[in-house]
C-alpha cells in the first residue's frame, strides 16, 4: 500500500514552555503540518517506508531543477527532524515503531510525503516525473 499526501514536511522545532504563549513562526509551521498530517489520516506502520519530498526552490534555474528532481536532499532539515515531526502529528505513542524498511528525503517539484508497506520494493514516482524508484539500492531504476 502506498499512501501519498501533498503535505509540504516541516521539521520539529525545539520547543519549550514559552512556545504555548509566544507565537514562533516555527512552532506555527510545525503545528499547521501536524493538523494536515491528521485531516489526511496518514498511518505509520512498523517496516514500512518513509520518503519526504521536499519541494526544490523557484530560485533554481531551469537546468538546475531539472538536474536535481529526484536526487537526494542532502541539506537542511535533516531526516530525524522530519521524521519526529511526521511521527508526533500520526502516533500518539509511537513506542509500537520500533523499525522502518526505508528513510530518505529527495527534492521533488512539489512538496509531500510517501508512506509504503514494507512490501513495495519499487515504486512508481509521478512526483519524480514517472519515474520508478528502486527502494533496494536507492538508484533510479529504468521502468520494466
Amino acid at each position: 500500500m502506498i499512501q501519498r499526501s501533498p503535505i509540504t514536511p516541516v521539521p520539529k522545532p525545539r520547543m519549550s514552555q514559552r512556545d504555548k504563549w509566544a507565537q514562533r513562526a516555527c512552532v506555527l509551521r510545525y503545528r499547521a503540518f501536524c493538523d494536515q498530517a491528521r485531516a489526511h489520516r496518514l498511518e505509520l506502520t512498523p517496516g514500512c517506508g518513509v520518503v519526504f519530498c521536499l519541494p526544490i526552490p523557484k530560485s533554481w534555474s531551469k537546468f538546475r531543477r531539472f538536474n536535481e528532481n529526484g536526487a537526494p536532499h542532502t541539506q537542511k532539515p535533516d531526516l530525524s527532524n522530519l521524521l519526529k515531526a511526521l511521527e508526533d502529528a500520526v502516533c500518539p505513542e509511537d513506542s509500537h515503531l520500533w523499525h522502518y524498511a526505508h528513510l530518505s528525503k529527495r527534492w521533488a517539484p512539489r512538496g509531500g510525503i510517501m508512506i509504503l508497506s514494507g512490501s513495495h520494493l519499487q515504486v512508481a514516482m509521478p512526483e519524480l516525473g514517472g519515474d520508478f524508484y528502486t527502494l533496494e539500492n536507492e538508484c533510479p531504476a529504468q521502468p520494466t
